[in-house]
């Protein structure tokens, strides 16, 4: 017979192996589940895309440089005279016409020394009048004195005694005359000599009286026209066209001619100075069409043209500096702003060109996927010029090779794609 003990110790040795199965039953089940899910395909990303064929095109070539706008002419307008504002007529930003009132200055005191002027002015006139009366001269006559009243009567005296004398020397020697008439007829020629020469003395003094005259008007004349002047000069106007720029004169202030009152500037054309390579020299000329793009207007184009030419390659950075006007008509373009021009070449190139939402640039480096039996192809390219939407791949890609344009910053090498 079996004792209480043997059974129970049979089957504490039932339960610890069923235990021992059941988890050899569980872990081959886990292992199996493991292997069952391990042995499904994995899902892979497609990602839609949209493509285009790189074309090739004959390229315009450019000559491409950056630079800052310059005002075509810009002026400090200085008034000519010293004085005090007592009106301004522009502020900032107006635009002024040549010859346009900036500010005015007070010209009083201008004023009265114009009519003291004028005053002296009449004054010496009547002066040069009365003087030329006395010597019988009329406005604008020339001065001869033998023409004078008191020269020509004793000169006409002098004249008859000089004929009496000749005819009293006959007569002496026929003993009709004596000799002491003979000389006291002398006497009376030669008083009349010394009248003349003392008549035309005279009247040279009396014209140097009248030209005394003639330079007090003169003088008087002269500071008329130095008061007109200065009255003239209280009013200053703009020299040129353009806009005030700056204006720093108010009303009530003492200005001098040192003294800036306005800035006026010509903004059309514009001025715009780039260095151009020594290689591409001969490739530019005067009148050449150039266009010009800013940061402010970035979707709008401005034309303009080679207007300068320096004579001389800098020795230096071995480059020519030219000088290109830009159209301003519109006054969209200010003085200062920071602008990209190209210059138009003579000669064309063929090049790839795709649009430019195919590139992907990250870190400076420019990428295009290239995508083929549904795979996208990743190439590093080297960018060049833009065309509108299209911008040159100058390597990386070749003419009619498909390029994805949409869904291009989820792609990444090797990635299947849906078109």
């Amino acid at each position: 017979m079996i004792s209480r003990t043997q059974v129970k110790a049979l089957a504490f040795l039932l339960a610890l192996l069923s235990l021992s199965l059941l988890a050899v039953a569980c872990n081959r089940s886990k292992a199996e589940g493991s292997k069952s899910a391990n042995t499904q395909p994995q899902q892979v990303m497609v990602v839609e895309v949209t493509t285009t064929p790189a074309i090739l095109r004959q390229l315009p070539r450019f000559l491409e440089a950056t630079g800052s706008l310059a005002a075509d002419e810009q002026t400090d307008v200085a008034p000519a005279t010293s004085g005090k504002v007592i009106s301004v007529g522009v502020d900032l930003g107006t635009f002024v016409q040549k010859g346009a009132v900036l500010v005015r200055l007070d010209d009083r005191d201008s004023r009265i020394r114009l009519d003291q002027a004028t005053a002296q002015v009449a004054q010496a006139q009547s002066q040069v009048r009365q003087a030329e009366a006395r010597l019988g001269l009329r406005p604008g006559q020339s001065f001869n004195v033998e023409r004078v009243a008191e020269v020509a009567s004793a000169r006409v005296a002098l004249e008859l005694a000089e004929k009496q004398l000749r005819r009293f020397e006959r007569l002496i020697e026929s003993g009709d005359v004596s000799r002491s008439a003979y000389d006291q007829q002398k006497a009376q020629r030669d008083q009349l000599q010394q009248q003349l020469e003392a008549a035309r003395t005279q009247a040279q003094q009396s014209y140097a009286g009248i030209q005394t005259a003639r330079a007090a008007v003169e003088a008087a004349q002269s500071q008329v026209a130095s008061a007109r002047k200065a009255i003239a000069d209280a009013i200053v106007t703009a020299p040129i066209a353009g806009f005030v720029s700056d204006r720093p004169a108010d009303v009530g202030e003492y200005v001098t001619p040192s003294s800036k009152i306005a800035t006026i500037v010509r903004t059309n054309p514009l001025r715009m100075r780039i260095d151009v390579p020594e290689q591409a020299v001969s490739n530019i000329q005067a009148g050449q069409s150039i266009s010009v793009t800013v940061s402010t207007y970035p979707d709008r184009t401005f034309s303009g043209r080679v207007h300068h030419i320096s004579p001389s390659v800098t020795p230096n950075s071995r480059t020519l500096t030219v000088e290109a006007e830009v159209e301003n008509s519109e006054d969209l373009l200010k003085p200062g702003q920071f602008a990209t021009v190209r210059i138009l070449l003579p000669q064309s190139d063929p090049a790839v060109l795709v649009p430019a939402r195919a590139v992907k640039t990250e870190s400076g480096t420019s990428r295009v996927f290239v995508i083929k039996d549904g795979i996208a192809q990743q190439r590093i390219v080297q960018l060049g010029q833009t065309e509108g939407d299209l911008v040159e791949i100058k390597s990386g890609v070749a003419a009619d090779e498909p390029v994805a344009t949409s869904n291009v910053e989820l792609l990444s090498d090797g990635m299947p794609v849906r078109q």
